[in-house]
This record gives structure tokens, sequence and C-alpha cells, in this order.
């Protein structure tokens, strides 16, 4: 059922310091007359394709990762893809991959500091430490300057830990290059947002400081919800709507609201949580490695759910990050333990951390699958990059990565299957296979080849 009277893809809801926008509706499928506080603009027909990338730190246990069998339909998924296998029909994993500028190419070591800075952009960042960092456009980047105009946010860039200015983290590297993945130009990388409530206002806070500091402060004050208010508009838009669409609006609202109380929960844990992470943590950013990342994934959910932006990546952690696992009954530290120098022990640690990663992003593969956009899903409609720009942590390889694309594109990718592409076939080209999909295609980028032909759907 759809409602009588027709709505603009930018509808949104406001109020004091708030612009709350909607989710895809059945009621935006054509252009309509607008129902409050809203700009004029024709609506689109279907729902937009959205790109995001997941950046996995210190490599992958290999073994553990590698699908079994002869590509195609026919492989078999190993332990760390088991937490996703519910999934299976809806991604592609992929071999041979590489990122051949994350490699030394003469400069020595920093491989950490290379896998992350060439993982978006392709290119080989210069061996520097000083203001004359270098390296180059990153895919999300391109596809901002490309289709950002069309969204509230260009892109959105997020993570556990925050972006350094500079200084010396890896053989000579600066800290910038091992702390940001996405890169505006060859020298100025983009610092990620990694306080979940900051996600928050900036989707949904107006685009007016005095008012979004007004709004703040009442809400801090009464621990008020923003759907309090936009809760008039709320209830007029619902009366307009079809049961379909009141009902897709209802669960957009609880979600929002699910996420505030987390939100405030926050503040309420303490150092006796068993992941009690050692890194500096703002006001604001959950102790626990595990609800921090998840919160950071509801965070992109409603950014591409409410159109807010359709480009976004995230890092859990920064290169080389030596996080320990508690909550694993992991003490080591992370980075330490991917120099397993062949340990039994140590690589069975690396895989466990492994698993936990992707468990953690079953959370987004789960809240986007449910969430219903014409004839599909939000995943159905969107590309989720995941993986590491190094390979085996202890040899610092950087071919045959583990990468995995999930989602279906808006229906111009053929999931279900393992892609096996020659070893040293240029990651790159992937990159460039996901700006077709987002209307965002550029003739070569970086030392890209071509794409990969057998995504088309």
């Amino acid at each position: 059922m759809t409602t009588s009277k027709k709505i603009s893809r930018r509808t949104v809801l406001r109020g004091l310091g708030t612009a709350l926008a909607l989710p895809w509706l059945e009621a935006m499928t054509t252009s309509a007359p607008l129902i409050a506080n809203v700009t004029k603009r024709t609506a689109i027909t279907k729902p937009p394709v959205r790109m995001a990338f997941v950046y996995v730190p210190n490599g992958m246990h290999m073994p553990d990762w590698k699908p079994q069998g002869p590509g195609g339909k026919d492989f078999e998924l190993q332990a760390i893809m088991k937490p996703i296998e519910e999934f299976r029909e809806k991604m592609n994993v992929f071999s041979g991959l590489s990122l051949r500028n994350a490699q030394a190419l003469g400069d020595g070591g920093g491989d950490h500091a290379r896998s992350v800075a060439s993982f978006l952009t392709g290119a080989h960042p210069k061996k520097t430490h000083g203001k004359d960092i270098r390296n180059g456009v990153s895919v999300d980047q391109i596809a901002a300057e490309k289709i950002g105009h069309l969204t509230k946010l260009k892109s959105l860039e997020l993570g556990t830990e925050g972006s350094s200015t500079g200084g010396r983290c890896d053989s000579g590297y600066s800290c910038l290059y091992t702390s940001n993945v996405s890169w505006r130009n060859e020298t100025s990388p983009i610092s990620k947002e990694i306080n979940p409530a900051g996600v928050f206002e900036r989707l949904f806070g107006s685009e007016n400081d005095v008012e979004n500091m007004l709004s703040l402060a009442k809400r801090d004050a009464k621990r008020k919800s923003i759907l309090d208010f936009v809760h008039g508009e709320a209830k007029s838009l619902s009366h307009q709507l079809g049961a379909a669409d009141r009902r897709k609006l209802d669960e957009y609202l609880y979600a929002v609201r699910d996420i505030e109380r987390r939100l405030h929960a926050t503040e309420k844990l303490t150092k006796d949580d068993e992941d009690f992470s050692n890194f500096p943590r703002p006001i604001g950013v959950p102790r626990e490695f595990g609800e921090h990342v998840k919160l950071l994934f509801d965070m992109m959910v409603l950014a591409f759910q409410t159109d807010s932006t359709r480009v976004c990546s995230l890092m859990y952690a920064n290169a080389g990050s030596n996080r320990s696992y508690r909550n694993l009954a992991i003490r080591e530290g992370h980075h330490s333990i991917s120099h397993h120098g062949k340990s039994l022990e140590k690589q069975q640690k690396i895989s466990k951390i492994n698993v936990y990663h992707m468990s953690l992003a079953k959370h987004l593969l789960q809240r986007m699958d449910s969430i219903k956009e014409g004839n599909g899903t939000l995943l159905d409609n969107s590309m989720i990059l995941y993986g590491s720009g190094i390979a085996d942590g202890n040899s610092h390889a950087h071919n045959d990565l583990p990468i995995a694309l999930f989602g279906g594109g808006g229906g111009t990718i053929k999931t279900g299957r393992y892609i096996r592409k020659r070893v040293g076939t240029p990651l790159t080209n992937l990159h460039r296979s996901m700006l077709e999909r987002v209307g965002a295609e550029v003739e070569t980028f970086s030392d890209s080849t071509g794409t990969i032909e057998e995504l088309h759907g």
C-alpha cells in the first residue's frame, strides 16, 4: 500500500536543532508536493547505490580465511567467514587481488603504514614523517566528489582510534599514513570520527549551529530524545502514509531511539568491563570495543538508510594496532602476535581475533539486510568492501589479499561466488568497478588495469 499523497525523498522532520531525515519509503517513488519544511526536489524512482570500506589491521590468518574449492558457486567458507555464512548468497570473496604499491619498492620497512595508505588509493606513499607527505586520492573521495552533492554529507569517515596529526609511527613513515585510510588529495588525509554521538549529531543536527547547541543543551539536561523534538511532524506524516510505509517509519524511529539509549548507556561503563581498551577514549566513546564498533556500524546504517551520505569508510583500528582482546582471553597485543613466527598458538589467536572482527561485521550485515528498500534491502542496494592491505601479518605480504564484497550494488552485482583472479591483479580494479556502480565512473584509477568483469549481474 502507498500513500494517496506522494512525498519527496528529501522530506525531513524538523525541530529545535534537529533535521531528522527519513528512510526510503514507497511513497517516494514519484515526484510530489512537499509535506513540510523541505526544499523542493524531484524524488528519485529507485533506491541509490551506496559504497563502504571496512579496514581490518594487521592482516589475516589466511588458512582460515581463503575459501576452499575451485571457485564460482563451488566453494566452502572457512572459519573466519563462518559468522556470516547466512550472507553467502549476498557476497563475493576474492583471491589474487593485490596492492603492488604497498610493497617496499626500495623503501625498506613500513608495511603497516603502506598497507593502509595504499588500501583505497592504490598509491605508493612517500616515506617521510615530516610535512612533505604524499600519497594519492582514495576511491571513496573520488566518489564523494562526483556524487556527494546529492546528499547532506559527501562522505563519512569512521574508526575506533583517532587520526594522528603527525609524528613518526612505522619505520620512518608519518602517523598520518597509519591512522587514515581516506585521502582527499595526495597531501590531505581525512580524519576519522570515533565518537558515535558525534556522528549522530552530524546526521540529525540542524545546519544552524546555534540551534544545535540549544537542542543539545536541552536534550542533555532532560535526557530527552531527538524524537521528542519532531514528534508532532512524525505523527502528522504517519497519518499520510500507507500501512507498509507506516511500519517502515515506526521501525526506523525505534532504531533511532534505541541508538540514543545505547549512546547514553556508554557513560555508565566502568573500568571493570572485560574488554576495557588500553587506548585513549574521549567522552561518549564506549569502553568496550565490540559495542564501539557496533554503534559506528549503526551510524553507517542510519547514514545510508536516510541517504545522508552514500560513501563511508571505517577502520577497525589504526595500522599496527596493538590492542589486546581480553574478551577473547587474549592479553597480548594484536600487532605483536601477528608476527607469529609460525607459532601455532599465536596463529590460533590471530584467527580468533579475525573471527571476532567478522562477527562484528555480521551486526552490520544483519541490520542492512533487515531494512526493506524497493524490491530488495538496504544491503542489496549497497557494496561493502571488507578486508586488509596485508595478507599474512608475519610476512607482511601484499599479494593475494583477504577481500570480500557484500551486497548487490543495486542489482548490478552477481553474488554468491568465490572469484579467483590471477595473483597480482590490482585491488584498484575492484575500486573502479565500485565507482561505476555509484555513478562515479572513471577511465582509470591509480594502477588499475581494468575492472572486475565477473561482477556483472
